[in-house]
């Protein structure tokens, strides 16, 4: 295909089937919690993240894992204290990571680098340098979530019966925790941090109406995810779309033909 006779269409591919894959694992943990929403929380810290680490000269990747890392061991920590106001304390984190965001932004002024592009995601920019960031921890997480998967999966079930059945359940959050914010950090990059969080549950969502168990509905969502990366990117291409919003909207369309065919399978399914 001729977008492929590009490099830097050929690393936006590669990086989008990173976070294919990715994203929707940690999303099916998050979803089964209900805790889809931490993802917009998380990704405000993680701008606040890349504007220091423009304001010291630092890698804006690194630099946004480190806060945002921070930033989900301080919520959960919170959370795991006052977890009668969860949603306040995510709130609060939510407000004050864009507000340092756009203090830390104005210090430095105009210039520098594209603050916009890890916004809204500028996937056909990747360097190879960005993409190996993002194979790297990927590859941890998903190797974390493989050694922990039965215990994970519990505890995303019943958090007081894997509490009561004697697990380690608040380090088990902090891994999550942690692993969401690396996640985010580097995916931010692909999709941008204000759509990162949608690739994290609308795959999820894909899955879910077709029923399957935790680990069916996690592969059934990666498979969404790669077809709504594929389809955006080569829409991106051809029609020159903003690629990080094309993703998305592909990945919500997606969304609305499971949710279609799922209600025609139950309709005929349904004896008569």
């Amino acid at each position: 295909m001729e977008m492929f006779e590009f490099d830097f269409m050929r690393r936006a591919f590669l990086a989008g089937l990173l976070i294919a894959v990715i994203c929707p694992v940690m999303g099916t943990f998050l979803v089964v919690r209900r805790q889809s929403i931490i993802g917009d929380g998380l990704g405000h810290i993680a701008f606040a993240g890349v504007s220091a680490g423009w304001l010291l000269g630092l890698e804006p990747v690194l630099s946004a894992a480190a806060f945002t890392v921070a930033g989900a061991v301080a919520i959960e920590k919170l959370r795991s204290m006052r977890t009668e106001f969860s949603d306040m304390i995510l709130a609060i984190f939510f407000y004050c990571g864009m507000a340092l965001a756009v203090v830390l932004a104005s210090l430095k002024g105009s210039g520098g680098v594209d603050l916009f592009s890890f916004l809204f995601g500028s996937i056909v920019t990747v360097s190879i340098s960005e993409v190996a960031i993002v194979l790297g921890i990927g590859l941890l997480s998903i190797l974390l979530i493989v050694l922990f998967y039965r215990k994970l999966v519990y505890l995303a079930f019943d958090e007081a019966a894997a509490r009561v059945s004697g697990l380690s359940v608040g380090a088990l959050n902090m891994l999550l925790a942690v692993l969401t914010a690396l996640t985010i950090a580097v995916s931010m990059r692909i999709v941008g941090i204000l759509l990162v969080s949608a690739m994290m549950v609308i795959p999820v969502a894909c899955a879910l109406p077709w029923r399957r168990g935790f680990g069916q509905t996690m592969l059934l969502a990666v498979l969404a995810a790669v077809v709504a990366v594929v389809t955006g990117l080569t829409l991106s291409f051809y029609v020159d779309l903003a690629p990080g919003g094309a993703i998305v909207l592909a990945a919500a369309l997606l969304f609305a033909l499971s949710e279609g065919a799922a209600f025609m399978s139950r309709k005929v399914s349904k004896p008569s």
